[in-house]
């Protein structure tokens, strides 16, 4: 999938009405519900039931089908919109988006990054993650709108973010607080675990997010994150 169509697929997985969102997206591409549900294979009463949230919201399959539908459609009157879409995408300067092509196991990925655990051991061996986003946490403060914020977790928010040029980790975590969506891990990349602050271990707490530290060089971090998505 395309860096368009994650784009897409992500914002509907995330949203907090993903029947609304997909509504949007297929009005935005101009499609009705009966030449959806020809595209997508359903009824068009199923279409609306999403739309309308009152099937159970759809899982990551669905989604992508949809996804799917709507470009497929567009690409067949031309593909003007997709080419103005693309064309419009912002410049990912703050972050880099690795999507991973399989589940990774928290403490398998830990391990890969030679992290070490400051809080969340328990939970971190419990989960997986499907993605990692590693993030310039200077440029994020300073730089990044508010409203970008969601863009860092890509198709799902079940993923690891990883901050480079962190001093203490306060900011990062305090930025994952107030956020609206929460990750499944966070690295903090370049410190000890002496020199975290106290509040960011606190928050990771709160929050039941793991905590990792990791001093391994950006070069073997991001061998290591490519290894997952093939």
């Amino acid at each position: 999938m395309d860096a368009l169509k994650v784009k897409v697929a992500g914002e509907i997985a995330l949203s907090s009405s993903p029947g609304a969102t997909m509504r949007k997206w297929r009005e935005i591409f101009g499609v009705t519900q009966s030449q959806l549900s020809k595209e997508f294979g359903v009824s068009v009463s199923t279409i609306s039931d999403y739309e309308s949230d009152r099937r159970k919201s759809p899982g990551m399959g669905v989604v992508h089908r949809f996804v799917d539908a709507i470009f497929e459609i567009d690409l067949r009157r031309g593909g003007e919109l997709v080419k103005r879409l693309r064309e419009n995408q912002p410049d990912q300067k703050f972050f880099d988006v690795y999507n991973f092509s399989r589940a990774v196991n928290g403490g398998d990925f830990a391990e890969a990054i030679q992290a070490e655990v400051l809080t969340g051991k328990k939970k971190l061996v419990s989960i997986n993650v499907f993605g990692c986003t590693v993030i310039d946490s200077l440029k994020m403060i300073l730089e990044l709108p508010y409203e970008s914020f969601v863009k860092i977790y890509s198709n799902t928010s079940q993923r690891a973010l990883f901050f480079t040029n962190v001093s203490t980790g306060r900011s990062p975590m305090v930025a994952i607080r107030v956020g609206p969506i929460k990750p499944a891990l966070v690295v903090l990349h370049g410190l000890e675990a002496k020199q975290v602050d106290k509040l960011a271990v606190k928050i990771a707490e709160a929050e039941g997010i793991p905590l990792v530290v990791t001093s391994l060089k950006l070069d073997k971090a991001a061998e290591a994150l490519k290894s997952f998505e093939v």
